[in-house]
């Protein structure tokens, strides 16, 4: 149904293959849109959106660590350090 298809990178221009596993993906996702970018300026794009996110300070509702998160923690919403929320993960996938 799908086939590998060659599109050009707009942030570097160099060519890069979409390929038929890819856009079986994308459909699934509904996506509509072919990437613009090749993989590695995709990856490049969200480290740096990822430098510029704000971070707030919290108290890990788990362990009480001091730790910052990507979002304005509400009162009375658990809020999770990285190794308790990690852990929290690997807890509800192994169930």
């Amino acid at each position: 149904m799908y086939q590998d298809e060659k599109l050009v990178c707009e942030d570097c221009g160099a060519e890069f293959v979409f390929t038929a596993g890819e856009q079986e993906f994308y459909a699934e996702k509904g996506l509509v849109n072919k990437p613009k970018r090749c993989p590695e300026c995709r990856k490049k794009r969200r480290q740096n959106n990822r430098k510029h996110r704000r971070m707030y300070e919290a108290v890990c509702s788990k362990c009480g660590a001091q730790t910052q998160v990507p979002f304005k923690p509400i009162a009375g919403k658990e809020v999770f350090c990285k190794e308790c929320f990690t852990k929290n993960q690997e807890e509800a996938t192994a169930e």
